[in-house]
């Protein structure tokens, strides 16, 4: 892609990049936070960008096959990824941005509100597939797991990082199609379990950042073998940020741009004091920015 001294410009490679360079990909967990960051990039710059929300694994495929230059996942570059693209002459790159808490949400009515890491494993195994098996006084019967996408990151890090790369083996898993139709449904599903990123919680009337919607309960989740609200956390931002959520994940661009261009000042953008700020506001973890620490009182019972 790139030209040597006195070589002619080729039209077919300029057009292959310019169409390239129109849009990026991300997984589709990441819209709240992505589109508020596209919305700051776009209005200060005459040269823009576009994105498609799609799932993890198709959203790479986009990139490995050149179609785009910039792809937003939680997980870096394969070792095979990376060969493949530096054996084309690319120089492909990881950049975290920031960090996610994976959120397990249940039906208002669900009383049942804390789990242990290890119980939350045991469902995906199928191990336990009836709330009264977690809870004995429990009377919803069957453990309907809901997940946005059967290709999503959320898929994928659940069983890269729970179950040593075991795929699901409870009859009861499901998944819809994007992070709101799961909210949706446990809305709908008394007996209901969802997981999505905790990017999808926040109340954005809220600027503490310490407020989840009102029509779905957050479960709060413990490493200890028996969970309790006193060692079980909810995906807060402040418990991300001190470590004590559990369930916490990476959010990579991946950047193959061969010249430096749209693609690569977005994916710094959000890199950038600006940009992280953003990412503060949102509720999640920024990677770099500063953050201040305020005691607050939380009611973790509603």
């Amino acid at each position: 892609m790139l030209l040597s001294c006195g070589s002619k410009p080729n039209p077919e490679l300029e057009k292959a990049y310019l169409k390239a360079a129109e849009k990026f990909v991300s997984d589709e967990s990441f819209y709240p936070i992505l589109d508020e960051e596209l919305f700051y990039f776009n209005s200060q710059r005459l040269d823009t960008i576009g994105v498609d929300y799609m799932n993890e694994q198709d959203a790479v495929k986009r990139l490995m096959k050149l179609d785009t230059w910039l792809a937003f996942t939680t997980r870096q570059f394969t070792a095979k990824e990376l060969k493949s693209l530096q054996a084309r002459h690319y120089l492909p790159r990881a950049i975290p941005i920031a960090y996610d808490g994976l959120a397990i949400i249940i039906n208002n009515e669900n009383t049942d509100s804390c789990i242990t890491v290890r119980d939350f494993k045991r469902i995906l195994r199928g191990e336990v597939t009836q709330w009264a098996d977690l809870y004995p006084k429990s009377r919803l019967g069957t453990i309907d797991v809901v997940f946005d996408n059967p290709l999503s990151s959320t898929v994928r890090w659940c069983v890269d990082s729970l179950l040593d790369g075991k795929e699901f083996t409870n009859p009861n898993i499901g998944a819809v199609k994007t992070s709101a139709a799961v909210i949706d449904y446990v809305e709908r599903h008394k007996n209901s379990l969802g997981i999505i990123g905790s990017n999808w919680l926040n109340d954005k009337r809220d600027t503490t950042n310490v407020t989840f919607k009102k029509n779905i309960r957050v479960m709060g989740v413990s490493r200890l073998d028996s969970a309790t609200r006193a060692n079980s956390w909810q995906p807060y931002q402040y418990y991300l940020y001190n470590g004590n959520y559990p369930l916490i994940r990476t959010i990579y661009a991946l950047l193959n741009d061969t010249r430096s261009g749209v693609p690569s000042a977005f994916a710094h953008f959000c890199q950038l004091p600006k940009g992280q700020l953003i990412i503060l506001r949102s509720g999640l973890l920024p990677r770099t920015a500063n953050m201040n620490v305020r005691e607050i009182i939380v009611n973790r019972g509603d």
